[in-house]
């Protein structure tokens, strides 16, 4: 997502303000100064001011804080200028080796493959020290069953 003005400098002037905000979070909390249900005082730049004056305080009431903070938070599916590009990620691979191509750029060398890690790293069975087995695995989101609470009966109702 994109927000571009007209500039009122010159192209130096829109550099240097997307350049403030490519790389960092809307506000952090070193800049909060406080807080309660009146307002948000917190600290900002006046990048069209010099010197000690730099620095200013403003007070918000919490409704246009949250509005504004919320301005910079991006909508689901977009991304963050820095993940554009030729080295993204979504296509880094296909983008090098096509500009080498271009280039004319002998291809980089194969990564080396490497080996599956040995399943010496399991411990020993803790009663008889024995080698163990992984019988199952659970995917990140699954949750083990956890034991019973309480013993299980040996007696039937009657």
């Amino acid at each position: 997502m994109v927000y571009a003005k007209a500039p009122f400098t010159g192209p130096e002037a829109v550099l240097a303000y997307l350049s403030r905000y490519t790389h960092l979070v809307a506000i952090s909390n070193q800049r909060l100064i406080a807080y309660d249900e009146t307002g948000v005082t917190f600290r900002y730049k006046d990048y069209r001011r010099d010197g000690p004056e730099r620095q200013r305080v403003m007070t918000l009431a919490p409704h246009e804080f949250i509005r504004r903070f919320l301005l910079h938070v991006r909508p689901h599916g977009f991304h963050r200028i820095r993940h554009y590009g030729l080295l993204a990620s979504s296509a880094r691979k296909a983008n090098i080796a096509r500009a080498r191509g271009l280039l004319a750029v002998a291809p980089a060398p194969p990564e080396p493959v490497e080996a599956p890690e040995p399943l010496d790293w399991l411990p020993p069975c803790p009663c008889c020290g024995g080698r163990m087995r992984i019988i199952k695995t659970f995917e990140r989101w699954m949750q083990p069953r956890a034991p019973p609470h309480a013993p299980a009966a040996t007696e039937t109702p009657s």
